[in-house]
């Protein structure tokens, strides 16, 4: 197979100049047609751009998860002989599925929110130390999730929902004695006696904006190894919205000892995303563990719930732990889960949500009373950087994107669309649709790949 660039050359030269631009970039922040199921597409293909059957086209945006990632690379390849490039996000960062396609899968590079915090090192020992392995895909915001959590759940001096929500930024934006995973029981200690504290994350410094999203970003650029795993290529940091000021926040600090904290986590065991799942929940365990663990006096219970990566199992399990008395959830991962959870268990019932790796722009845009926070960055600066990479390190022209038809597939594969065309000067033929748990989607492949 020729390909029209060494992608790893090219990748590890893109730097952070290339890319810096886009953290100013805000768009409209709306998304479209949220509505936790997705809509837009018939799972057989739904073509929303011109006859993309009359060109050739240079690059496929593939939005979506690992378990239909097996089906759909593997009908992919029997129909095309790659000379498409592929660029995916961080959906479909699992290292097992090139083995599970049975191809090597050269032409994919992918994008996806980077371990790119100041105690990242700190974290990678905690996890290796407890584990015995190297942190995934989203670990690093899964442990800053739970940490924030306790952090604020001690801070209101009582398992309150609203108590917490009035203390997340006092915890996690400037200023105060700084905490990392590295000292997190003394920040724990710190805030029990109502000192200010700056929690500074594994994930990124973890300020939240008014929105109650991640102020600054880091992006990997990653790709497929031989050897069955992934390889960040680069990553890229941005500085976003400043966090001064934003949100509501209780003017003190109420602390105390002697007490227990309770924390929910709420992500998949099993489902589409069981396979990054068992990661983000064994790293959102280290923060009690930390606590539990030390002399101090506070204790920390959690309380896991399985999605199952499903909508309707997500909010049954909310509920339970609601029901249960948990004031907090780190939790849930999938966009398509965590917006009909907010907006059906968490925010009637004033319990703070906090996703580590829920992406899509209509998180944001939450009628949540200040309920809803994530520690991963919205889909609104990843769509931008998949659309840069895209155009000047892949060199694509003409694209097309085939995704998860939910919240989350429906917008990145919007937001990539909108900035390809608008910022680049590419074209987009189609915007294919697929559901997921099908036996085969090939007929959608054949749309996205234009009849190549």
């Amino acid at each position: 197979m020729s390909r029209k660039i060494d992608r790893r050359d090219v990748l590890k030269g893109a730097g952070v100049t290339g890319l810096a631009a886009l953290a100013g970039c805000t768009g409209n922040g709306n998304g479209t047609g949220g509505n936790g199921n997705g809509t837009g597409g018939n799972g057989n293909g739904t073509d929303t751009g011109g006859d993309s059957g009359s060109v050739d086209v240079d690059v496929i945006n593939v939005i979506g998860y690992p378990e239909d990632g097996n089906t759909l690379f593997r009908n992919y390849y029997e129909l095309s002989d790659g000379s498409e490039d592929i660029i995916v996000p961080d959906g479909l960062r699992d290292g097992e599925l090139q083995q599970q396609v049975g191809n090597p899968m050269e032409n994919v590079v992918g994008t996806a929110p980077a371990a790119g915090g100041p105690a990242q090192e700190a974290f990678s020992g905690l996890y290796e130390n407890e584990y015995g392995e190297t942190p995934g895909v989203f670990t690093t915001q899964s442990y800053d999730s739970v940490a924030v959590g306790i952090l604020a759940n001690v801070a209101a001096g009582e398992n309150s929902g609203t108590g917490i929500r009035d203390q997340m930024r006092n915890v996690a934006n400037p200023d105060g004695m700084e905490v990392t995973p590295e000292n997190f029981v003394e920040g724990v200690e710190a805030v029990a006696n109502g000192d200010p504290i700056n929690y500074q994350g594994a994930s990124s410094d973890v300020n939240f904006n008014e929105a109650g999203d991640p102020a600054n970003a880091a992006y990997d650029v990653w790709e497929f190894t031989g050897d069955g795993g992934t390889e960040a290529t680069d990553t890229l940091n941005f500085e976003g919205d400043s966090p001064d000021g934003a949100g509501p926040s209780a003017d003190t600090i109420e602390g105390g000892l002697g007490r227990t904290v309770d924390i929910g986590i709420l992500l998949p065991e099993t489902g589409n995303l069981a396979s990054v799942g068992e990661g983000m929940i064994n790293a959102a365990e280290i923060p009690a563990m930390q606590v539990n663990e030390a002399d101090v006096d506070i204790e920390v219970e959690t309380q896991l719930e399985d999605t199952n990566t499903e909508p309707n199992t997500g909010i049954q399990a909310a509920n339970s732990l609601v029901n249960a008395g948990v004031p907090y959830i780190c939790g849930s991962a999938s966009s398509g889960v965590n917006v009909p959870v907010a907006q059906q268990a968490l925010i009637p019932n004033q319990v703070v949500g906090c996703s580590p790796s829920s992406t899509a722009l209509s998180v944001t845009n939450l009628e949540d009373d200040d309920y809803i926070f994530r520690t991963a960055p919205s889909d609104l600066l990843q769509g931008r950087v998949m659309a840069q990479v895209a155009s000047e390190q892949l060199g694509a022209e003409v694209a097309t994107t085939l995704y998860v038809n939910n919240d989350y597939g429906q917008q990145l594969s919007e937001q990539f669309a909108s900035v390809f065309e608008a910022d680049f000067g590419g074209t987009v033929e189609a915007q294919v649709a697929y559901n997921q748990n099908e036996d085969s989607y090939t007929s959608a492949i054949q749309e996205a790949i234009g009849g190549n």
